[in-house]
């Protein structure tokens, strides 16, 4: 075969791939659509996918079937997910540990950008600085100030070592230039217990498990991590307002395996944001604490390799070991 004729047959089978990819992707889904939940159920990732899913479901004409594949940390489940066949058949709903485990793991079996396609952030959760009501640190301010005169003295709680609340506490200190005590737990539920039993000076707690203690008058909100004012919360300021550049929320979004058509992206973030922004579907995200975003594909791709970038700075900075 001369090298005209090689180039025009590739030529003719390119096409032919596209013109298949593009069939695909606009007769697609024909049978259902599955999730990968990278987390035990019941928590807050479980709540917000099986709310969305029933409306997911109607749109697509498909039945989404979800699969919670818990340990470590939401590995697991996440490298399934980067391996399987980039279809438009399998999706993952990760958290914003999907961000930090590549500074925490000293393996993984899955680049946290380069092995998935962004669909959406579908909502985030706000962390609240809190304190119990009992703390002589009224404001922000105080906290401020108690933290800079007396460095070290300062001890907040998470549930253990790299987690999402331990990692907010770390990015808090080096904001401020000085240093605070973390404590680890096995979970947010221990630490929450000595936090309201007055053994630990704060802690970075999610809105939907500290409001009621809040409500109840057990403990004092200091600020919010959102970047901008709590659409929950909206009473409370931003810590951002006075740390500037401060964010440490927790977030739930959508990825596909690397590959995945285009179209079929596009179509899975628009549906998901009609269905975010329906009344009865926002009360009941509300409810668990999380605010609907529906991010774009590159909105949320952006957003992913910069929390990587930044959580990654304060992983060294705070001289966090690795899990081996």
């Amino acid at each position: 075969m001369n090298r005209s004729r090689f180039v025009r047959l590739a030529a003719v089978l390119a096409a032919g791939v596209v013109i298949s990819t593009g069939a695909a992707a606009q007769s697609w889904p024909t049978k259902p659509v599955r999730i990968i939940i990278p987390f035990a159920a019941g928590g807050v990732t479980d709540v917000v996918i099986r709310t969305i899913s029933p409306k997911l479901g109607e749109a697509l004409g498909q039945p989404i079937v979800i699969e919670n594949k818990g340990g470590a940390g939401g590995t697991i489940g996440t490298a399934q997910g980067a391996k399987a066949a980039p279809d438009g058949y399998t999706f993952i709903a990760p958290a914003a540990s999907h961000t930090t485990t590549p500074s925490l793991y000293s393996k993984l079996d899955f680049d946290p950008v380069k092995d998935f396609a962004a669909v959406t952030q579908i909502v985030t959760v706000p962390y609240l600085l809190v304190v119990p009501t009992s703390s002589p640190m009224n404001t922000l301010a105080d906290f401020i100030a108690t933290a800079k005169a007396k460095p070290g003295t300062l001890t907040f709680g998470s549930a253990g070592n790299g987690s999402s609340n331990h990692l907010a506490g770390e990015l808090l200190a080096g904001s401020l230039g000085t240093q605070l005590t973390h404590v680890p737990y096995k979970g947010s539920a221990p630490a929450l217990a000595d936090l309201l039993g007055g053994q630990l000076s704060f802690m970075f707690d999610t809105i939907n498990t500290s409001t009621q203690h809040v409500k109840a008058g057990k403990l004092r909100v200091l600020g919010v991590g959102t970047a901008k004012r709590s659409k929950i919360m909206p009473d409370v300021a931003p810590i951002a307002d006075t740390v500037p550049g401060f964010e440490a929320v927790t977030w739930i979004g959508l990825l596909a395996p690397a590959g995945t058509p285009k179209e079929i992206v596009s179509r899975m973030q628009r549906e998901i944001e009609k269905i975010v922004n329906l009344p009865e579907i926002q009360e009941r995200l509300s409810a668990s604490g999380a605010e609907p975003v529906a991010s774009t594909p590159e909105q949320f791709g952006a957003y992913v390799a910069s929390e990587v970038a930044k959580w990654d700075r304060v992983v060294k900075q705070a001289k966090i070991p690795p899990v081996q």
